[in-house]
């Protein structure tokens, strides 16, 4: 393997055809150049130089091994250029993940406020259920991540530190048509004879079942459905009602209320989960989650 700073020496010597004119700019004495230029050459298998009565010029193994060397060298300074700019948190890339809904207005108004910003940070955004999120925060796929506590509590990730966001209010989504459309809050225990809309989750926990349970019921039926438009249609039908984080009441479509319900556990905690050494980047996203409106989507001034 070539030093880097061998390759410097050789392509000094190369530009001023002189070992004494790469010993000026390089602050080397000469007997150094010399015997590193010599070491180098073992190395290359054979002489990089032709020794002239004044100078010396690069033989055919020099050429290649200088062409490469200006190559490996700009890769190098390119690359010392870039991470100085990701460091500063003012470019490269930045990889953002979060859950469905926190993508419907809170995610994209901060980002949004973070190209203004900062508009040489590319963002490469990902949508994907919190445990994999956290996952991948863990693997070092990705810079900052919005996660939430529900429906199965926040896992834990081997260096990833968390940080509450702001609470959710869950919301239940009815037809426009439904007896309770109009109320102003509903009991739980209103909606005992329901179909529910609901995720995927018949092997974890959720806190529709455990509110169900503390208002003494158990749903009749679960209709599961993994994609919020799909729950919305179904709901739209009349087939069923759904728990809706308020975050989604933006997608909400034409037909559908939603409605508060009287139990105060029905929420759930946001958190902004980072890396334990996060980019400055991503701790200027995070600055702006914090500063973003979740309810009408705007950034801050």
């Amino acid at each position: 393997m070539f030093q880097t700073d061998a390759l410097r020496l050789l392509v000094a010597v190369a530009e001023t055809r002189s070992f004494t004119g790469a010993a000026a700019r390089l602050n080397y004495t000469q007997s150094a150049v010399s015997r590193r230029i010599a070491t180098l050459e073992q190395r290359a298998g054979g002489p990089l130089f032709e020794r002239l009565p004044r100078g010396v010029r690069l033989t055919p193994a020099g050429h290649t091994l200088h062409r490469h060397a200006l190559d490996v060298l700009d890769r190098l300074a390119r690359a010392e250029r870039e991470l100085a700019v990701l460091h500063a948190g003012q470019g490269g890339l930045l990889h953002v993940g979060a859950f469905a809904t926190a993508h419907i207005r809170l995610v994209p108004a901060a980002l949004r406020a973070l190209r203004k910003a900062r508009p040489d940070v590319e963002v490469i955004a990902v949508e994907s259920p919190t445990a994999s999120l956290m996952s991948r925060l863990s693997d070092g796929t990705l810079d900052l991540a919005v996660v939430s506590d529900y429906p199965s509590g926040l896992p834990a990730a081997d260096g990833v530190t968390t940080s509450a966001l702001r609470d959710d209010q869950l919301l239940v989504a009815l037809s426009h048509d439904h007896p309770l459309a109009d109320a102003e809050a509903i009991d739980l225990r209103a909606l005992r004879d329901e179909v529910w809309v609901q995720g995927d989750y018949a092997d974890r926990p959720t806190l529709l079942a455990d509110a169900c349970a503390r208002a003494g019921f158990t749903p009749r039926k679960v209709i599961r459905i993994a994609e919020w438009t799909a729950k919305f249609g179904y709901v739209t039908a009349g087939l069923g009602v759904a728990l809706v984080p308020a975050l989604a009441a933006h997608a909400l479509p034409d037909g559908l209320v939603l409605r508060p319900l009287t139990d105060p556990a029905l929420r759930r905690t946001l958190h902004i989960a980072l890396p334990t050494t996060p980019l400055p980047a991503a701790l200027a996203l995070q600055d702006l989650l914090r500063a973003t409106d979740s309810r009408t989507g705007t950034p801050p001034a």
